[in-house]
């Protein structure tokens, strides 16, 4: 059954690959104007999951992710179609051309991956939002949702296939899967899936990662930091700092580490340790932070929501009201420390010197770096890819918010006039080649 799925999605995907950007858009508004229309349907069948979710007692972090309803979250997933639809086509695009000899012309053109497989877990949108971004770049996509999102994902992808039968997209090309078993089988199938992208905790990547040939897409964790420097601005790297703990602590961009400059310890560390209090934020401190504290009069005062630190709390994706708070010499230190403990997710620096924050970004070594800006930011929405597909803290392919210059690869194509190799040097003939740039 696996092998037959991931053929079709194959097949699909050779079909896929010539049809037109209008067409695609086209399919884009169908899914887009199906979801809005079955929205009661979708936010029903989604409160049908929560309430199993809390009676299972599932993990807080998954809850929040699995909630449908919350804001504007049911909006902005439609609303991710659409941007996806209005970007440029990704297909098609030039981007190296040289002329080898007269008559004879190489190009470098980008094309779809192929077959997309995606397995994730409590987040139902992520049906709406990778096939949108698969669809927009040609490829096919095979979907796995986590048993969390059940119904929610039976409901989504009900109306995605209804949607689909009416476009010129191929049947096979976006294709929903339920069983566990078969995410098993599928991710034998390298032969004919080039890509999977897992979505979810980080115990579903490295098992991902551990049974598959297959190339996998992904972060195993969100090990976020947020360095505040001695001259920073006080209150820009306390709302910085708050919002990017607070604003949704089960994201992966949510920062899990403060660092803060020794010289900063009284100057910054009061305010910023009692506004993340204040926002319920329980703080895990070296023994220098406690000091610190004390120091200023905090420790009285806050000491339920003050706890010691171990050497773990800086390894920990926490995905709660937790943060782990230590003291560092300088950027040096901050730099080092992040490339020690950091998932190569996103870290952020609050400083007013040009020069000391150039130094901290070019040093860590994350798919994302920030000055004076919130580390919750790293975002393919945000970025302006319309969605994302995933994260990626890799350093092949694609890097951070993965969009849809991300879903695709390129080829080369040379065109000529009967040429061959050995008229030419290197194979045996007296030619020379011109290697002259085709502006593009």
């Amino acid at each position: 059954m696996a092998e037959e799925i991931a053929r079709t999605a194959s097949a699909s995907s050779t079909v896929l690959r010539p049809v037109s950007n209008a067409s695609r858009v086209a399919a884009l508004q169908r899914i887009h104007d199906f979801l809005e229309a079955g929205k009661q349907e979708i936010l029903a069948a989604n409160k049908v999951d929560l309430e199993t979710a809390e009676k299972a007692n599932v993990a807080a972090p998954l809850v929040k992710r699995l909630d449908l309803s919350k804001g504007d979250k049911f909006d902005a997933m439609l609303q991710g179609i659409l941007d996806v639809a209005s970007l440029p086509d990704p297909i098609g695009k030039v981007t190296y051309a040289n002329r080898l000899d007269d008559g004879l012309d190489l190009y470098r053109v980008t094309c779809p991956i192929g077959v997309l497989l995606v397995i994730f877990e409590s987040r139902p949108e992520v049906i709406a939002n990778i096939t949108a971004l698969a669809i927009k770049s040609a490829n096919a996509v095979i979907l796995k949702g986590g048993k969390e999102s059940f119904h929610s994902f039976g409901a989504i992808s009900r109306l995605v296939r209804e949607a689909l039968a009416g476009t010129e997209i191929p049947p096979g090309a976006v294709q929903l899967i339920e069983s566990r078993q078969e995410v098993s089988e599928l991710l034998k199938q390298d032969k004919y899936i080039d890509l999977v992208v897992p979505r979810g905790s980080n115990e579903l990547v490295r098992s991902i990662k551990d049974n598959t040939k297959i190339p996998v897409l992904g972060h195993a964790d969100g090990l976020c930091s947020v360095y505040i420097h001695g001259d920073a601005d006080l209150d820009m790297a306390r709302r910085i700092v708050v919002d990017a703990k607070t604003n949704y602590v089960a994201g992966c961009n949510a920062a899990e580490s403060l660092l803060v400059q020794r010289s900063a310890l009284q100057s910054h560390l009061p305010t910023v340790a009692k506004s993340l209090i204040d926002a319920g934020v329980t703080l895990k401190v070296t023994p220098e932070i406690a000091e610190a504290l004390k120091e200023c009069g905090a420790e009285g005062t806050w000491n339920a929501t003050i706890m010691a630190a171990e050497e773990k709390d800086f390894d920990t994706e926490f995905l709660s009201l937790t943060m782990a708070v230590a003291a560092v010499g300088g950027v040096e230190d901050a730099i080092k420390h992040i490339n020690t403990h950091s998932s190569k997710h996103t870290d952020s620096i609050v400083t007013a010197s040009k020069e000391t924050a150039d130094r901290f970004m070019n040093g860590v070594d994350s798919s994302g770096v920030y000055w004076n800006a919130s580390t919750r930011f790293a975002d393919g929405f945000r970025y302006g890819f319309g969605t994302e597909v995933g994260i990626s803290t890799s350093k092949i392919h694609a890097r951070g918010p993965v969009g849809l210059e991300g879903l695709t690869c390129y080829q080369y194509q040379l065109r000529g006039n009967g040429q061959v190799a050995s008229d030419y040097v290197g194979a045996g003939g007296q030619k020379q080649f011109k290697h002259g740039k085709i502006d593009i």
